[in-house]
C-alpha cells in the first residue's frame, strides 16, 4: 500500500515554520508545499523568506507557504545579456528620456503585475492580501520595486524581497518589448554594485533559465541564506554608472 503523507501542518499567526525537509517532495501532488495558514504581516514574511519559505496562493486558498527543492536561483555573475538584449539595453542607457527609478511607484508595480498573468495561468496569485502584505514591506524598507520608465511613463518593472545581502525576486511586467527584462537587468546590474550574489526566482521557467538562472539543492540555498541574511541590507538606489558593471562583463564574456 502507498505511504500516505501526514496532513499539511496548519499554522496560526505567530507560529514558528515547520523545518524545511517536511515539504512535499516532487512525487507528491504539490512538490515544496511546506504549510497552509499563518498571517503574511511584514515580521511573518521576514521570519519566512530568511528560512528559505514564501508564500503563494491564489483567491479562496488559504495562505500556503512553499520551499521547493531545488531552488530556481540567478548567479549575478552569470546573467545572460544575449545579443539582442545587450543592443536594446545600450540604446535605452544612451538615451536620456529613458531611466530606471527604484520604488518610485511601487505599489501600482505589484498591481500592474497581478493584472498580467504568468504564461498558461488564469488569473493571479498576487491577491489583494498579498499586495496589502508587500505594499506594507515596502514601508519598512524590505520590498523594492525595480521601474523602466520611458518618456516619463512606465513601460515595466519588477518587485522584490531584501533580506541582508538576498534578493528575492517576485513577479513582473511589461507594456512593451523588453521592458520587464531591463529592469531584471537593471537589478542585476545594482546587484553587482552592491555585492548581492543571488537574486532567488523561487520556481524553474524557462523565460529565466534563458537568462541564466539554474536551479541549486534547497541545502545549498539554505547555506547562502544563512551567510548572506545577517549582512547589512544595500541602499535602494539605482546609479546609471551600475550599467557599465552589467555591459563591461557581458562584452567579456564570450
Amino acid at each position: 500500500m502507498k505511504k500516505q503523507r501526514p496532513p499539511l501542518p496548519w499554522l496560526e499567526p505567530g507560529d514558528p515554520f515547520p523545518a524545511l525537509n517536511t515539504a512535499w517532495r516532487s512525487t507528491d501532488p504539490a512538490p515544496g508545499l511546506l504549510a497552509a495558514g499563518g498571517a503574511l504581516d511584514t515580521a511573518t514574511l521576514l521570519r519566512a523568506y530568511a528560512s528559505g519559505i514564501f508564500p503563494w496562493f491564489s483567491e479562496g486558498q488559504p495562505i500556503l507557504w512553499w520551499s521547493p527543492d531545488p531552488r530556481m536561483v540567478l548567479d549575478v555573475q552569470r546573467f545572460k545579456l544575449h545579443r539582442s538584449l545587450r543592443k536594446t539595453l545600450s540604446s535605452f542607457v544612451a538615451n536620456p528620456d529613458c531611466e530606471i527609478r527604484m520604488d518610485s511607484c511601487f505599489e501600482t508595480v505589484v498591481r500592474t503585475c497581478a493584472n498580467q498573468p504568468r504564461n498558461g495561468q488564469e488569473g493571479t496569485w498576487i491577491v489583494e492580501d498579498m499586495i496589502r502584505a508587500y505594499v506594507a514591506m515596502n514601508r519598512s524598507g524590505h520590498a523594492h520595486s525595480v521601474e523602466t520608465w520611458v518618456g516619463g511613463i512606465l513601460v515595466g518593472g519588477l518587485y522584490c524581497v531584501n533580506v541582508g545581502r538576498m534578493v528575492f525576486g517576485e513577479s513582473m511586467f511589461a507594456h512593451t518589448a523588453d521592458a520587464s527584462k531591463i529592469a531584471l537587468a537593471a537589478l542585476v546590474a545594482w546587484c553587482l554594485d552592491h555585492q548581492v550574489e543571488w537574486i532567488d526566482c523561487q520556481q524553474n521557467t524557462q523565460h529565466l533559465a534563458s537568462l541564466g538562472a539554474c536551479e541549486t539543492p534547497r541545502q545549498a540555498f539554505e547555506e547562502h541564506l544563512q551567510r548572506t541574511i545577517e549582512q547589512p541590507a544595500p541602499s535602494w538606489r539605482f546609479s546609471r554608472c551600475c550599467w557599465a558593471l552589467l555591459l563591461q562583463k557581458s562584452r567579456l564574456r564570450p
